[in-house]
């Protein structure tokens, strides 16, 4: 197996797509990520506050490195619309080494 890459994946959902948008462009803008992919939408059913919530959302995969990975998540919550959001992160199990390596080159000024 090869070496575990130096790369995270954070998911998060928003309500509103510019609202991913602008905190994608943030991320980036402080080198906390080197990428985000917005997803179309996806339908959410979920509970919340004692009653079954059911929306649309947009879904985010940011990529980062591990040495960025936790300073990424908590800006994101940061500025994050929603009161609890959805803030996940992965490591993923294999990745190309070139695009792994681009993303830790792109956040190591962190």
């Amino acid at each position: 197996m090869p070496p575990q890459p130096d790369l995270r994946c954070i998911v998060t959902t928003f309500a509103k797509e510019p609202d991913a948008i602008g905190a994608i462009r943030t991320l980036l803008a402080e080198s906390l990520i080197a990428c985000g992919t917005l997803l179309p939408p996806a339908r959410s059913i979920y509970m919340w506050k004692g009653k079954i919530e059911d929306s649309e959302e947009i879904v985010a995969v940011l990529k980062t490195s591990v040495s960025t990975a936790e300073k990424a998540a908590a800006r994101l919550k940061e500025m994050h619309p929603y009161e609890t959001p959805e803030i996940l992160i992965f490591t993923p199990e294999a990745a190309d080494a070139a695009y792994a390596q681009w993303v830790s080159d792109t956040c190591a000024s962190q």
